[in-house]
């Protein structure tokens, strides 16, 4: 898409990092506010403040050492602040490449909610799915009480830039004691045919005993840059039971920023898995707060990189009150000049009794030139919880490819056999069986480099 008409003025020629980002906005607030909501208008000026103060960090900065967000910042990248339409119906024309899951399928093209056609299944009672722009407008004291509430936009620059520039994203609100059955599927379309940002913002909210399932899959239509800046808060009431599931499947142009915030109330259940399986740069930030006894998370991750591509995941898990536990399990599969990172804090704080926390970071470097750093931290307070972590990074078994050899497997077979039964724990802590299944299938042809366009999928033709 080329931007025409109303339009934000091209970054080009200007100051690197922030510097660019706050000219814009100054320049275009009258514009950004015109096409947005009250709710998130309300927010963008103290933001703007704070990334002026902070300006994006550096690999001097102590979280960031292994993704250069600043330099990722200072290409020229259009921005859609104007909301022209896209003329496209992706119901029509995409396909994505986990199919026959029966889920209620949703749609963001670029930063904005397609809400032109939805799926005619309905939704529980209550349950509010939809553009968060609109339902701002329609429910501002939910939205208000919610966003922007757990964002960390003092002193995390790049959620500062998003809920400056955000126009428009997802809302889900389930109420007290609703369950959704079907999982529900959102799949992020990026399209245009210039370089390109979009700053794409979820709002998640759960009352107590409610539950819900989300996939949330990426996917990249065009040959052009791209750099997706996402802010996903989700909160989880008492007894209530949430899964989130996100596939990254982009191109290697493809810059991909997300921090997700997740608070969690007593005897809450939370499931997020996340799979890259392609992708150019991607630094995944997962801040959890247990706030309530009872609460458990179960935090997953895994990648598959190579040629030059670049995987930083980052996680906190902050264990504010006794009696809660998480469980994390973070694998990776890097080949070729490939680079990855894992950072992984849990803090237990003072009088967070009975504490159970298990964090495992297993990694395989298939070249000599392939790089993983990873960094596992507890900073416990309390003498009577069971905390453990550890990472691994090797290479894959010699002995196993020679005894598979042995056997009448060829090389190649072995090797794409071990790896695949290495990121199996992985994908077998997904709670869809349907989406399990697929995942096994994507992950094989991953292996065997046949992974592109999604099936009978239009959108590129």
């Amino acid at each position: 898409m080329t931007p025409r008409g109303e339009q934000a003025p091209s970054l080009r020629g200007r100051a690197g990092g922030e510097a660019q980002y706050l000219t814009l906005y100054r320049e275009c607030r009258d514009m950004i506010f015109r096409h947005s909501c009250d709710v998130m208008n309300a927010l963008r000026d103290e933001a703007c403040e704070h990334l002026a103060q902070s300006g994006f960090p550096t690999r001097n900065d102590e979280d960031y050492k292994y993704t250069d967000v600043d330099a990722l910042m200072i290409p020229d990248y259009g921005l859609n602040l104007g909301r022209l339409d896209i003329p496209v119906n992706p119901y029509d024309v995409f396909k994505c490449d986990v199919p026959n899951m029966s889920t209620s399928l949703y749609f963001m093209v670029g930063d904005a909610f397609y809400s032109k056609s939805l799926p005619k299944a309905p939704l529980p009672e209550g349950v509010l799915l939809g553009s968060l722009k609109e339902l701002s407008s329609q429910h501002p004291e939910l939205v208000a009480k919610h966003y922007d509430q757990l964002a960390d936009t003092k002193s995390n620059a790049i959620t500062a830039l998003n809920t400056m520039l955000a126009q428009d994203g997802l809302l889900l609100y389930v109420p007290k004691g609703v369950v959704v059955e079907k999982p529900i599927q959102l799949v992020n379309i990026l399209r245009a045919d210039v370089n390109f940002m979009v700053n794409r913002r979820v709002l998640i909210i759960l009352e107590d005993m409610a539950q819900a399932r989300l996939l949330m899959c990426d996917h990249a239509m065009d040959e052009v840059d791209f750099l997706a800046n996402q802010v996903i808060e989700v909160f989880v009431g008492a007894g209530a039971s949430f899964e989130l599931y996100e596939l990254e499947e982009t191109t290697p142009r493809t810059c991909r920023l997300s921090n997700l915030y997740i608070h969690q109330q007593a005897d809450s259940n939370v499931l997020v898995n996340g799979v890259t399986l392609m992708g150019g740069t991607t630094r995944n930030a997962t801040r959890v707060t247990l706030a309530g006894r009872g609460a458990h998370i179960n935090l997953c991750g895994m990648a598959i990189a190579d040629n030059h591509q670049h995987v930083d995941n980052h996680t906190f898990i902050d264990h504010a009150v006794s009696d809660c536990t998480s469980h994390e399990l973070y694998k990776y599969v890097l080949d070729d000049e490939a680079t990855g990172a894992f950072a992984g804090k849990v803090l237990v704080r003072e009088g967070a009794q009975h504490t159970d926390s298990q964090q495992t970071n297993r990694n395989l470097c298939l070249t000599r030139q392939a790089r993983m750093y990873t960094q596992p931290q507890l900073e416990i307070y309390a003498d009577d919880v069971k905390c453990s972590h550890g990472a691994t990074v090797g290479q894959l078994n010699e002995d196993a490819l020679f005894y598979m050899q042995q056997r009448g497997i060829s090389h190649a077979e072995a090797r794409q056999l071990l790896m695949r039964a290495f990121v199996g724990e992985v994908i077998d802590e997904v709670g869809l069986e349907a989406l399990r299944d697929r995942l096994h299938h994507l992950v094989e042809k991953r292996f065997r480099g046949e992974l592109g366009q999604c099936r009978e999928c239009n959108a590129c033709k």
